[in-house]
């Protein structure tokens, strides 16, 4: 933290909220030797726990939760919000010794997501099956045990409840945007620019959006531009099936931009795309792409895929359009419906950025939180204030 990803975006959103809501706040996070231990970010004390970059990721998790006890045990809170197992385990753990309420935020589990950010994880080892159980028995704890659930999307609080979550002790808080305060005219150049931004993992639906790419130049000369951090491999995989398909030329995948320049992005692009995979990742555990509300806030045309997660967001053919979810040849049709008629095209993202303005900026999502958090303490008779939070 901070970082151009958009959990980070997400994090500053929800820290500023609370600190001008009077709650004292602590930020805890993974960091590196090049990063100052003590910092302050959006009104809350950054503490970094630095780990070393050469370990693998279950080493360094396994630190930072052993940095989380630690903390805990020389620290006072009155309320302990984590949004992973990772420092979460840490927390129930300790929560009998001090204290405190927990505040589970679930984004993603690492049981799901994990498999796509490791490819080993799937090759169906024992050794990965029995990592993968220990993950779910984890998750399940926390689940069952933490005294407040919150959630970005409908369809992870049903996913949660099916793992046991108790419906009573679950919020949904959609993820949000900043809208503009001009609305960028549509561009329609003599190369129309699509774009995608967000990260480069395999659930993103990245290559089915490449693969879509020379049906669309078989009918209009484009260029896509994929703006995003991701590993190695998955860039030289987009770069090979470019080459292999045979649009290279036409596709830039860029590194992440700060997020203070996402909005300029966005509205340098004549349709925004969102491919997300029909995987367990997305329509199972659901999530809630804070790409598709910065693409609406832009009043950008965008196309989607057609998935519970996006509906929940947006309607068909209103503020933007759907398509089949891993078939290249429909998201092709659809980006080619909206280039082909721009008044319609505007129409959708102007409607797209009215949705944003009236439910889903980033200040409806503080309310949200404050008034899950108002409820935390409320119900704690000894507590009639914001108290200190990590």
């Amino acid at each position: 933290m901070p970082s151009p990803k958009g959990s980070s975006t997400h994090i500053t959103a929800f820290v500023q909220a609370l600190a001008i809501a009077g709650y004292q706040v602590d930020l805890l996070t993974p960091g590196d030797a090049h990063l100052p231990a003590q910092d302050h970010h959006a009104g809350a004390r950054l503490l970094r726990v630095a780990l070393d970059p050469a370990l693998s990721m279950l080493r360094r998790a396994t630190l930072f939760d052993a940095a989380v006890a630690a903390h805990l045990a020389t620290h006072t809170y009155d309320l302990v919000h984590f949004r992973s197992i990772w420092g979460g385990l840490a927390a129930l753990h300790a929560q009998p010794q001090y204290g405190y309420r927990t505040l589970f935020e679930v984004n993603g589990l690492p049981s799901i997501e994990l498999k796509y950010h490791y490819p080993g994880l799937a090759d169906g080892s024992s050794a990965a099956a029995a990592l993968i159980a220990q993950l779910r028995a984890q998750e399940a704890m926390l689940i069952r045990q933490s005294d407040l659930l919150i959630t970005p999307a409908a369809v992870t609080a049903t996913f949660l409840a099916s793992l046991g979550a108790d419906p009573a002790r679950l919020r949904v808080i959609p993820n949000g945007a900043t809208p503009l305060a001009d609305v960028p005219p549509p561009l329609q150049g003599d190369l129309p620019t699509l774009l995608y931004i967000g990260t480069l993992a395999d659930w993103q639906g990245l290559h089915t959006l490449i693969a879509a790419l020379p049906m669309v130049l078989a009918v209009r000369p484009v260029r896509l531009r994929i703006v995003g951090s991701g590993r190695s491999r998955q860039r030289r995989a987009l770069a090979k099936l470019a080459a292999k398909l045979g649009v290279s030329e036409a596709v830039q995948v860029e590194e992440p931009v700060p997020h203070a320049e996402v909005a300029d992005l966005i509205a340098s692009a004549d349709v925004c795309v969102a491919p997300l995979e029909p995987n367990d990742r997305n329509v199972t555990q659901g999530c809630c792409p804070i790409k598709v509300i910065e693409y609406m806030a832009a009043a950008r045309p965008l196309v989607a895929a057609n998935l519970p997660v996006v509906r929940e967001l947006l309607r068909e053919d209103v503020e933007g359009l759907l398509a089949i979810p891993g078939n290249p040849r429909d998201l092709a049709r659809s980006i080619l419906s909206l280039l082909d008629d721009p008044a319609r095209a505007v129409a959708m993202g102007q409607r797209a950025a009215m949705r944003v303005r009236s439910s889903l900026t980033w200040q409806h999502a503080q309310q949200r939180l404050l008034a899950v958090y108002e409820q935390v303490f409320t119900s704690d008779n000894a507590k009639t204030g914001p108290g200190s939070v990590l």
